[in-house]
């Protein structure tokens, strides 16, 4: 057991070495600049609450990622703000565009949308595979899935995502 001095000094260098990370993991998920710092200071409150009974049966990165996946899961379905493309000129691709915080291209901004309209488990499989470049393995343990069905998930949003840019073309 640590003293809390010492808990604080770890906790620090926790923060200090995942924020950025975790940070894009979570703004890819909900889009919103303000709704990632929120959801990510969130997610350190949840570490720092549950803290001492880590005992680094996960890796840091993995325990700090399965806390912050569940925060944006749950931010997602509480607030039903789950965008879905409409003939609206693209309401997702747009906010991204108009995004101060936002550097990427249209072409990403498309993707955001197409991606955004995915279900939620599809959605999460595919930003922590496509932009977290996360091994099957390491999701399985993540999420609590097989990488059958991973993969399937993965395949199954690829296809819906080739499919929102053929219907633009």
């Amino acid at each position: 057991m640590m003293d809390s001095k010492t808990q604080r000094a770890a906790f620090e260098k926790m923060v200090h070495q995942y924020s950025e990370q975790l940070y894009w993991m979570i703004r890819r998920m909900v889009l919103s600049h303000e709704d990632a710092n929120d959801l990510l200071q969130n997610t350190f409150l949840k570490a720092w609450n549950a803290f001492d009974t880590f005992h680094g049966d996960a890796k840091e990165s993995t325990w700090l990622s399965r806390i912050a996946i569940n925060e944006c899961i749950d931010f997602l379905r509480r607030s039903k703000q789950r965008p879905v493309a409409t003939s609206d000129e693209m309401s997702v691709a747009r906010t991204l565009m108009a995004d101060s915080y936002f550097d990427g291209s249209e072409a990403e901004a498309l993707l955001q949308e197409a991606v955004a309209s995915l279900p939620d488990v599809q959605r999460t499989v595919f930003q922590l595979r496509y932009f977290e470049d996360m091994k099957y393995a390491d999701m399985s343990r993540l999420l609590n899935t097989s990488e059958g069905a991973l993969k399937a998930s993965y395949h199954i949003a690829v296809k819906k995502i080739a499919a929102f840019f053929k219907a633009r073309d």
